[in-house]
């Protein structure tokens, strides 16, 4: 699906998704990624069942104020264990699909809001 970008250009936003893959300013990914609203980068878990609690704890170095975690075609929801340090530092984490993952990035990222995405492609 094709997103429709925002006024917000200089900031990164999510242009498309489909079965395995996300599109970030035009650029196609295939593989997990974290984006914040200035970066792109790759992140370690391939799976949902590879997530661990250093995933989440090193995302406080990033000083965000909402995680998005997406999850594929469906929504999956991690132990509360694993986001625990995110929770501690009252760092919200909300889990969706990725397609929802997509539109809210968007709309948080056009309001200046420090969201991360966490984007899982399986």
């Amino acid at each position: 699906m094709k997103l429709h970008r925002t006024t917000a250009t200089h900031l990164n936003q999510f242009t498309g998704y489909g079965e395995g893959y996300v599109m970030v300013n035009e650029e196609r990914f295939d593989g997990s990624l974290i984006v914040t609203p200035t970066e792109v980068r790759e992140w370690r878990p391939v799976r949902f069942e590879d997530l661990q609690e250093d995933d989440f704890a090193s995302l406080l170095a990033l000083a965000p104020e909402l995680v998005l975690l997406g999850t594929g075609e469906r929504i999956r929801f991690p132990h509360p264990r694993l986001s625990r340090d995110l929770a501690a530092a009252h760092v919200g984490l909300d889990a969706m699909d990725t397609g929802a993952l997509c539109r809210t990035f968007n709309i948080l990222t056009a309001e200046e809001r420090k969201v991360v995405a966490l984007v899982l492609m399986a």
